[in-house]
Order: C-alpha cells, then structure tokens, then sequence
C-alpha cells in the first residue's frame, strides 16, 4: 500500500516541533523532507543523491559530475531541448551540482507550477538516455571545462592545496575528474554508475515552500515510489582521512601574482566544536572587520583579497587562508598571516571581537534562509549531516555560548607549526620555503 495511507511507525512520519518541518521514508527507503512556507509563492525542490566524488574509485574519478551533466541531455521520453522548453514555458530555474559528498538536482518554481516541474525533474533523475552520441559531445565539454580551470589561478591554488594535502586519498581528487578519467568513461561506467547510486536509499528528496506535506509525498510517490532498492555494492572509503602537511611550490610563469593557500586540519562538520571553529574563522578572515583583512590590506595593502575558509566534511575538515598578492609582497604577507595565527594562540580574543563575529554569523544564517531555495538546501544538508533539524533559535544559542577561552583553545589546537600545509603558485623565480619559517 501507499506509505500516504497508512498509518506509519514514528521513525517512518515525523513532524519537526518547532517548524512546519515532516519527513517521511517511502517504502522503497527514498527519505521525503518538507518544510512548509505558507507566506511564500514559490517551491523549490532537489533530488539529493548522498554520495559524491570522494565515493567514486580513482579511475573513475569525475564520474558523479558526468552524470550530472548527462542527465540533462535527454530522458527516454523527452530531448533536452523539449528539457529546456518546459521549464522555461513554467517559469523554472533547474539547476544541479556536484561535491565532494552529493549531488544535487534541483528547481524552483511557482506554486501552481510544482507538479509540471517534479514531473520534468523526476524524469532527469530516473530516465536518462545516455546516448553515446550526447556522450562523446559532453566528454568534450568537460575537457574543456577542465582545462579552463586550470588556467584559472584562484581555482589552481585551492586544487593544488587539496590534493597534496589529502595526498592519495579521494577527498584529495578534482570533483571533475582527470583528463585522463573522463576521457575513459563510456555507456557501461555511466549506466553502472547511475543504477549503483540513484537507488532510493541513497536519495534525499527535499522541498520547501508553499506546499502541503501529505499532498507533495503523493507526487513524490508516484514519481519515485516504484524505484527498487539497490543491489549493487558501496565503495569502501577510508574514515578519519590523513592529512599531508605539505609545503608546495608550484611555478607558473604567465601569472602576474603569486597565489597562496594556507592551511591546517580542521575537525568533521558534526564536531561539537563546529560554531566556535566558525566564529574562530571569522575573526580571523571571514570579512572586513576580520584580523587578516584589516592588517594585510587595510594596514598594510599588500593584497586585495585574502581570506579564511572552513571545508567540513563527514570524517574529516580543514580551515584554509587564501591570498593573492605580487611576488614582492609575498614574505610579508606570509609573515603577517602567521603573526595573527599565533595572536589568536596567545591571546584570548576581546569580547567585543566575539560578539561581532556573533552578530555576524548569525546575521548570515538568517539572511542565508529567507529563500525557498535556501531552506531546501538545509533541510537536506541537516538531514544527510546530522539526521536531525536544528532550528535558528537553536544554532543562535549555541552560538551565544562560545567563550573567549574556546576559540583561544581551539586556536591552540589547530595551528601547530608540523600540521600547517601550504601552498604558492606563480612565478616564483628561486623561492624557496622550508618549515622552521612556518613557525606561530
């Protein structure tokens, strides 16, 4: 019988108590998430697929981002031209990414436009054709995307950072894969890879807007409710991945600035430490009132963009600086970056500091969920992270709890000089960097 009919198990139906919040597991296992927007007119919706590249095997590196891209060139009943035709004749935005941990398939639509539009989004992710035609046509288009980022500095760095920093191991590998492994793949490796990882155990089917629960899981049903469980085997993964503390120059003579990237091991995206090392990231370089921004441009004017980021994964995590400056600049900048890592080691943090690195996050997280869009990109990431919501409220006083003396702990922590990897990419000339001069 329909899961909609029956009276199911609380672990199967469950309503969010503080937000209009239900989530129901289909027979086949598909998970169905919806939070109800009653003020908003539109819906958006996204097909989760909870594996990405760090799931594939390193010769078919690229393989999910393949997929993503194939899908949109035609289904067994429809061209991607008719594809395009009906979602712009809907008003749609349909949409899909790929990461290091899912893919997603998405789009946003009027209200009165959600059944035409899980129509068409369902077909993507159920029926693809998979021409060898359409193939060898898309296998060009991603060599070239390839090669463009390649020649993009900012994406060059942060690619040469992570590979050698999760040296051998796939957090480490390009999301789109290698020229070598795209040119590889055929019919076979895409279809396989399709039916071994759209199975409905492995997909988070996640919506948010003006829509009703019980009237959506209806139409979710008949569209993915005949989708039989999988058989085929997962990939195993290595947990708790090791980390490189690499120091890599890499030399490109056509770049008119020298790029770098700094980093350190960060803990996984479910440590309880997460919000601290979010505010901690903040001060550091999360924005213009941050420490690295005003001494390294503002004071000084060595850079114009420099800034820090937090890269959580399920077992794993890194807090990485990034910054662009000319070859001339770039002992200061280094300099400058490791004289505030050791401020924050030495020196707890001024509660005036805390509080706007506070205000800040969560403004942003406010800010950050004021789309329908936004809220069904939440929902999912929550559930496939967490398994469980955690309402604004929630996240804002767990916030409001982080002291001086974690952040100066956490500091501690994470920038020991042994665990920092860097990388500089540019031209370099007889640069040359060994580890007593990362000390902080």
């Amino acid at each position: 019988m329909s899961a909609t009919l029956l009276d199911p198990e609380p672990a199967l139906k469950t309503q969010h108590p503080a937000r209009n919040i239900r989530r129901t597991v289909l027979p086949n296992g598909l998970l169905v998430l919806t939070e109800s927007m009653p003020h908003m007119r539109s819906v958006s919706m996204g097909a989760w697929i909870n594996s990405g590249s760090r799931d594939e095997a390193a010769l078919e590196n690229g393989i999910s981002h393949f997929v993503e891209h194939m899908v949109f060139k035609g289904t067994t009943t429809r061209s991607a031209q008719d594809i395009a035709r009906e979602v712009d004749s809907i008003g749609g935005n349909l949409d899909a990414f790929t990461g290091k941990e899912s893919v997603c398939f998405n789009i946003k639509v009027l209200d009165q436009n959600m059944p035409p539009a899980l129509d068409v989004l369902s077909d993507l992710v159920l029926h693809p054709k998979f021409s060898q035609s359409d193939l060898e046509r898309e296998q060009g288009v991603i060599l070239e995307e390839i090669k463009m980022d390649e020649d993009n500095p900012d994406y060059l760095v942060h690619e040469t950072f992570t590979q050698n920093f999760w040296k051998n191991h796939p957090l480490g590998r390009p999301i789109l894969g290698t020229v070598k492994t795209v040119a590889s793949f055929d019919q076979d490796s895409v279809f396989d890879h399709h039916r071994r990882r759209f199975t409905p155990e492995n997909i988070v089917f996640s919506a948010a807007g003006h829509l009703q629960h019980d009237d959506f899981l209806a139409l979710v049903e008949a569209k993915f409710g005949g989708l039989a469980p999988g058989t085929g085997r997962a990939i195993d993964q290595e947990t708790h991945p090791a980390t490189t503390a690499h120091i890599t120059l890499k030399k490109k003579r056509s770049l008119e600035q020298v790029q770098m990237c700094l980093g350190v091991p960060a803990p996984p995206v479910h440590s309880p430490d997460r919000f601290a090392l979010y505010l901690l990231s903040s001060i550091l370089g999360g924005g213009m009132s941050s420490r690295l921004f005003e001494s390294v441009r503002e004071n000084e004017g060595l850079a114009y963009s420099i800034y820090s980021e937090l890269s959580p994964f399920r077992d794993a995590g890194a807090l990485s600086i990034y910054a662009g400056m000319s070859l001339d600049k770039t002992d200061r900048v280094l300099d400058l970056t490791l004289v505030e890592l050791r401020r924050l080691k030495h020196e707890a943090a001024a509660e005036t500091e805390l509080k706007r690195a506070k205000d800040q996050m969560k403004s942003n997280i406010v800010l950050g969920l004021e789309s329908s869009s936004s809220r069904m990109n939440n929902l999912a990431r929550q559930q496939m992270y967490f398994g469980r919501f955690f309402t604004v409220d929630e996240i804002e006083t767990e916030i409001d709890r982080i002291t001086p003396a974690e952040i100066q702990r956490l500091a501690n922590e994470l920038f020991q000089p042994e665990l920092i990897a860097l990388t500089l990419l540019g031209n370099l000339g007889p640069m040359k960097i060994d580890r007593s001069r990362l000390a902080c």
